[in-house]
């Protein structure tokens, strides 16, 4: 036996039968959505848009000393790590606890409080949204039943993410921070140990200057032996004696001059290894100075790693609930629904009617 076809105007026959069950429960369906579309709260979006830019340029080190210039982002691995932050749970833990989000979304907190911190999370993050546009902005939206809340817990939450995302390069910052200051303080303590060794050379072999003293040492001996020779060509015999005893003294340690030719031969090498490494750390010194100042300053300065094109505003309306759509789709839905389990019944009557035997079929007189 062939199967009974059905069509879509096959059934108008069936809902004109039933039309007063199926006005019935539209009508029911309609009341009943119409209180719960007027009992549901007001939900406001805010919402803010924000470009990530390239982390090599906030760096600050390469602003100060390079005189670099912040430039946006669009790379997926910056946008990725933005919105990765964002839907952190150290960020929203951070909001809920600064904002009181537990006690705004009226979560029993009297009871267990890692089923009040979950519930509360649960919560915050249904109201969340970040998501990458098709113009490679982030889009981060925040909803709740306030609107001035909701904008300032937006706001909130692009500073926090640009804080985080600072933070991700803070500490090796801080490392390399404490590289530069090691080195200074190296640098300084081998600078005060020559610059006294120094001193001290300078105090045993009276060398205060190894060009201009050796020059001086030069000209002072030819001249007192130039004399001498005159003298004795003379035969002046107090003057020679005098200017042997110059003689003497400019040549040999024992003479009585501070400065004299034996200690300026004797400390020549060792004098001149101090200068040189004394200039060389009092170059180097400048600059592990002014490299750890550039450092400490650039750490200390807080440039944003977010380019924010849009604040987030209260809304001036509100983005759900659409009562009205409420309304219409729990009558169109209970109407369909409706008309379904008419048909199958009038299905079901058919088939039993049909297949019922002659004994079962009800006897007329």
């Amino acid at each position: 036996m062939s199967a009974r076809p059905y069509s879509l105007l096959g059934l108008w026959p069936i809902v004109n039968r039933w039309k007063y069950l199926v006005l019935g429960a539209v009508s029911l369906a309609a009341v009943i959505s119409i209180v719960v579309a007027l009992t549901l709260p007001n939900i406001f979006k805010s919402t803010a848009v924000f470009y990530p830019t390239n982390p090599q340029t906030t760096d600050p080190d390469r602003i100060v000393i390079e005189g670099g210039k912040l430039e946006l982002s669009g790379r997926t691995e910056d946008i990725d790590r933005v919105i990765t932050i964002g839907n952190s749970q150290p960020v929203a833990e951070h909001i809920i606890q600064k904002f009181r989000l537990q006690q705004h979304y009226k979560i029993d907190t009297t009871g267990n409080a890692e089923l009040a911190e979950q519930a509360a999370l649960d919560e915050f993050s249904g109201n969340l949204t970040i998501m990458h546009s098709d113009r490679d902005a982030i889009e981060l939206t925040f909803q709740d039943e306030d609107k001035q809340l909701a904008a300032r817990v937006a706001n909130t939450l692009v500073s926090v993410i640009d804080s985080f995302n600072q933070q991700l390069t803070l500490e090796n910052r801080r490392r390399v921070l404490g590289l530069y200051r090691t080195r200074y303080d190296f640098l300084q303590s081998e600078y005060d140990r020559t610059r006294k060794a120094l001193l001290e050379g300078r105090r045993r072999y009276g060398i205060y200057g190894l060009e201009q003293q050796s020059r001086y040492l030069g000209m002072e001996i030819i001249k007192t032996e130039t004399a001498l020779r005159r003298a004795e060509a003379a035969g002046n015999a107090g003057e020679v004696r005098e200017l042997r005893r110059a003689l003497h003294a400019l040549t040999h340690a024992d003479g009585g001059n501070v400065i004299n030719l034996e200690n300026y031969v004797q400390g020549t090498d060792s004098m001149t290894t101090l200068y040189a490494r004394f200039n060389d750390l009092q170059s180097r010194l400048v600059g592990a100075k002014s490299a750890y100042e550039t450092a400490e300053l650039a750490i200390k300065g807080r440039i944003s790693s977010l380019y924010v094109v849009q604040k987030a505003y209260p809304a001036a309306k509100k983005s759900k609930p659409i009562r009205w759509l409420i309304v219409v789709s729990s009558m169109v839905i209970t109407f369909a629904l409706s008309v379904v389990v008419i048909a199958l019944l009038e299905i079901y009557r058919s088939n039993v009617g049909r297949f019922r035997t002659p004994a079962q079929a009800p006897q007329h007189a």
